[in-house]
């Protein structure tokens, strides 16, 4: 079993929004692997004497404990329960009701003697190489399905000159219709305080005999492939395999260097945390 990991902040001043972890039970049977990118807040008031990193340290470290120690819980029953205790966490000091209280994108994979289980939400991705040398690339594609309205908005912010009052107030616009759709219908779903987005996630197995790989990604890694364009999900996966986690960060870096403002590759953070899980069970 090969297992590599790596994650840094898109600013070293900030503190690092991502989560990573794997874990293989006494038995040597199988493994679980968890990756959580924390949404960064709004720079006012968000209901929470907390911050993203402690709630994605609380939330990751509960769905990896309830997914290694209760195998008979299904991932969707073990992140349930672990945002169930995270919110119970600060349930008393804090306003879990507020539509930006701390909350995570995350994927999560578990395997056995005989089968790959795997979850998705939200815009963190799981790519599953398979023995053939296929990679499926495991998305929840609901931030890529927003109405045309909102799509539209998005494309005037896009048009207009960076740095003007004009692109600041679509951008507040932008930014307003977006977050009527965060863990709404018809929008999008992250792992907030309510256990029942757990089931909004994307999910699903895959024989072990067929496995050759995981590649868990934060969406600072994945942008190499979908902001970038820098390679396939199959060429993602070969950088990871035969460079390592901190290979696929350390061209992100660059490319992210190249184009400082965005200008040639549109992205709502010039740098992001970035997080890389890789797993040959």
């Amino acid at each position: 079993m090969h297992i590599a990991l790596a994650t840094e902040p898109g600013d070293p001043q900030r503190p690092n929004e991502d989560y990573t972890s794997v874990a293989l039970p006494a038995s040597g049977q199988g493994g679980v692997l968890v990756l959580l990118d924390g949404v960064t807040p709004p720079e006012e008031d968000y209901g929470c004497l907390h911050t993203v990193p402690w709630f994605t340290a609380r939330l990751g470290g509960a769905m990896l404990e309830l997914s290694v120690s209760h195998r008979d819980m299904t991932l969707p029953d073990a992140l349930a329960a672990a945002i169930s205790r995270t919110a119970d966490a600060h349930r008393t000091t804090c306003d879990l009701s507020h539509p930006r209280t701390p909350q995570a994108t995350l994927v999560a994979a578990r395997w056995s003697e005989d089968t790959v289980e795997h979850l998705v939400l939200s815009d963190s991705v799981l790519l599953v190489e398979r023995t053939d040398g296929s990679v499926l690339p495991v998305l929840d594609p609901r931030l890529d399905e927003l109405p045309p309205a909102v799509r539209d908005l998005q494309a005037v912010v896009r048009a207009l000159p960076r740095g003007s009052a004009e692109r600041a107030a679509a951008g507040r616009e932008y930014g307003r219709a977006v977050e009527a759709l965060r863990n709404a219908e018809g929008g999008f779903f992250t792992a907030a305080a309510d256990p029942s987005v757990a089931a909004r996630a994307v999910t699903g197995s895959t024989p072990r005999s067929a496995l050759r790989s995981l590649t868990a990604l934060s969406d600072g890694a994945s942008r190499w492939v979908e902001v970038f364009r820098a390679g396939s999900w199959a060429d993602c996966v070969a950088l990871v395999a035969g460079q390592g986690p901190q290979a696929l960060i350390d061209r992100v870096r660059a490319a992210e260097a190249a184009d400082p403002a965005g200008a040639a590759h549109p992205r709502g953070k010039a740098r992001d945390d970035a997080a890389v899980i890789f797993v040959a069970p």
